[in-house]
């Protein structure tokens, strides 16, 4: 068994243009004077970090590793989660995908999309420079507006769709691939791999690429009532990237797992901080430690109710508690009598 990586903390949610969520240095200060080890850097933002910079100038990616090293941090993954949605956007979502996206290529999505496999070929070499073995993303979705049918979908359309998400995503798949790093998806509704199942259709669909992996996050799970701890027994193989954040799902008998077009604050499923909400969060370490997941605990913060800085400076401590520091030896060690193949044989009656 293996001691996973952490705390560290995913700082898309706290970058903003006041310090000390301005900049690199200024925010890996912060993050460093609270407890974390490492830090998930969001690659579209340009006040922490540009990814066309790192992919084609390797003396930028040093700068920044000194930058990270300096506060007593590691780098955990790179995430494009803005831009691997753009890697497959159905026409409906344009008008608000396309701020995910530079101005210009706005209201043109197929320049968008080009763009966003550039971004992503960038992150495959900006992740080789700085040595990570792991990629945060998301899938993008063609589907989505057909995952509760009404009238019901025409035979063939789901294999259509997924064999055109395969088709944008396999030469990415190659490029990570040279890199020798990982794309995890992060499983999520919006996102045409959302749960297992769809995980699985998307395998089938490129093959069963050895780069094509999770982003595990129970918080998703808890939303769509998906049993997140099976989840980590059935998929442990492709789980090569770790979200923590909590989440709650309150029954109500007004809505469900749809929300009723409600705010964040009055659906039955919400995030919460972490300790706020419902996940077995002892459950989770415990099967990461089991299955070997050598990778980094990353805080998400996504929380209606509490105020972002309280969240992460209560997530680290919490990470830390939750990190198992796996065993060597077998609790009975000491009573065990020695491999003598003749000694089992008498035990067992055999001559």
């Amino acid at each position: 068994m293996k001691t996973l990586k952490g705390p560290a903390i995913f700082l898309a949610q706290f970058a903003s243009d006041e310090a000390p969520f301005n900049t690199l240095p200024n925010i890996c200060e912060w993050v460093a004077s609270i407890g974390y080890k490492g830090i998930q850097i969001p690659s579209w933002d340009g006040r922490l970090f540009d990814l066309e910079k790192a992919a084609t100038d390797i003396n930028y990616c040093k700068e920044v590793q000194a930058i990270v090293a300096e506060h007593g941090l590691e780098i955990t993954e790179l995430s494009t989660h803005l831009q691997g949605q753009l890697v497959a956007c159905h026409p409906a979502y344009d008008p608000l995908f396309d701020g995910f996206a530079p101005e210009h290529l706005h209201k043109n999505p197929e320049a968008r999309t080009e763009w966003a496999k550039e971004q992503m070929m960038f992150a495959a070499q900006a992740s080789k420079n700085l040595g990570l073995k792991s990629h945060a993303t998301f899938s993008g979705a063609l589907l989505w507006h057909t995952v509760y049918p009404w009238p019901q979908r025409p035979a063939g359309l789901v294999e259509t769709a997924f064999a055109e998400l395969a088709k944008r995503w396999l030469p990415i798949l190659e490029a990570f691939d040279k890199a020798d790093c990982d794309v995890c998806y992060e499983l999520h509704p919006g996102e045409d791999l959302h749960d297992g199942v769809t995980f699985e259709r998307f395998l089938e669909a490129v093959d069963n690429h050895p780069r094509a992996n999770i982003l595990y996050d129970p918080s998703h799970f808890v939303l769509q009532q998906l049993d997140y701890l099976e989840f980590i027994d059935i998929y442990h193989d492709r789980i090569k990237a770790f979200h923590v954040k909590d989440a709650e799902f309150i029954m109500s008998g007004r809505s469900g797992v749809y929300g009723g077009y409600q705010g964040w604050i009055d659906r039955p499923g919400r995030f919460r901080s972490l300790g706020d909400g419902q996940v077995d969060f002892s459950g989770i370490f415990t099967r990461m430690a089991k299955y070997d997941f050598a990778g980094w605990a990353v805080l998400e913060w996504e929380c209606c109710v509490k105020h972002p800085v309280a969240g992460a400076t209560e997530g680290a401590p919490f990470i830390q508690k939750h990190i198992i520091e796996v065993t060597e030896k077998a609790f009975d060690d000491f009573a065990a009598s020695g491999v003598d193949e003749e000694f089992n044989k008498k035990i067992l009656g055999l001559k």
